[in-house]
């Protein structure tokens, strides 16, 4: 049986709960819209675009993946991931043959001489950090888009607990109230 002190504890854990489900939903909210914001901004000062569609650079033939996003800035996490991978990444591969910066490096190091080498290491380091930088924000974007799922998931936890408070407030039957009558005398 349900007793009044009981139940008080009941609304009571219900109201903590919509307050900390809500608070924490709204903080994810918050996160998720900072998080995409700043990986907006920050693409979007670097002037990054994909190449014009029917340009030698975005040959149809070889980026078949990147000709939705032809002409357009990189501004988002989804566009910074296929400009990395797509662009920066295939046309790394063809600097030297596939071989990484550390590769290309240390063979440079080893020969100091070779101006065609130490040309390589440049343009493999500097693309490979592009990428690299291009691929974190795309990993934050993601942060964000998880975070906003959250605050979804936490939004639904909060309307259930508050409409189950509402139900124990509203709606759910009291104990009724048993009066003791005095015995009789017989």
């Amino acid at each position: 049986m349900v007793t009044k002190s009981l139940r008080w504890r009941i609304v009571a854990l219900q109201v903590v709960l919509v307050v900390v489900l809500g608070f924490c939903a709204g903080f994810l909210y918050w996160g998720s819209g900072f998080v995409n914001g700043m990986v907006h901004d920050q693409l979007v000062a670097q002037k990054i675009y994909f190449p014009v569609k029917g340009s030698a650079a975005l040959d149809a033939r070889e980026f078949p993946d990147l000709q939705q996003y032809a002409g357009q800035q990189v501004d988002n996490g989804d566009k910074a991931r296929a400009y990395a991978n797509g662009f920066i990444g295939r046309h790394l591969e063809t600097v030297a043959g596939g071989k990484t910066y550390a590769e290309v490096s240390a063979a440079s190091l080893a020969n100091p001489q070779d101006q065609k080498l130490a040309a390589q290491a440049n343009t493999l380091f500097k693309g490979e950090t592009l990428r690299g930088l291009l691929l974190y924000a795309w990993g934050w974007s993601q942060v964000g888009l998880y975070a906003f799922y959250a605050a979804i998931g936490l939004t639904i936890a909060t309307v259930v607990v508050f409409c189950a408070l509402a139900f124990e407030l509203l709606v759910a039957r009291r104990p009724a109230t048993v009066l003791r009558t005095a015995p009789q005398p017989a």
